[in-house]
């Protein structure tokens, strides 16, 4: 195993980390307006004037950021086999090659989940336009770290495949 496979491998792992962070907080639209609205892909948590923090689950949820939540844990598994791949090549090299696939995939998925998420804004408690926030919301620290893990894995999958260089 080379150096850049296992600074790709650490590159990996933050890269899940931060996108099983984003998944896990319901911070990915906020708003603090009339208290803190915390509005995420699955679950939305209200705290109105210095009371206790509500937290409850849409019905129905929003198709657009169900199909995100769908690609990020998709995404999720598919950097946890790369990074169990990419370990796996310590003693078998060619285990490097499903690796590099993989961990594209995982970039793919997250670049969808990228796309389809901004549709979602024109819901009724939002009230933007698909792709247009509306000034009073604005991205909370569960999209940042989303999008910090998108660009973890493009770096990781550079390394993994060895920084651009021509294979011979």
């Amino acid at each position: 195993m080379d150096k850049l496979s296992i600074i790709s491998m650490a590159f990996f792992f933050a890269a899940d980390l931060l996108a099983v962070a984003s998944i896990t907080m319901p911070n990915w639209i906020v708003s603090e307006m009339g208290g803190a609205t915390s509005i995420g892909l699955l679950k939305t948590c209200l705290t109105v004037y210095e009371r206790p923090t509500v937290c409850y689950n849409p019905e129905p949820a929003r198709a657009e950021w169900f199909i995100t939540f769908i690609c990020i844990v998709l995404g999720i598994g598919s950097i946890s086999s790369t990074i169990l791949l990419l370990w796996f090549s310590f003693w078998h090299y060619r285990a490097i090659r499903f690796a590099r696939w993989l961990g594209f995939v995982a970039m793919i998925l997250f670049c969808m989940a990228a796309v389809i998420f901004p549709i979602g804004f024109n819901m009724d408690q939002i009230g933007g336009l698909p792709y247009q926030l509306p000034h009073n919301f604005e991205v909370g620290i569960s999209y940042i770290f989303f999008v910090l893990a998108l660009w973890i894995t493009v770096v990781s999958e550079l390394f993994v495949g060895k920084v651009c260089v021509p294979h011979l």
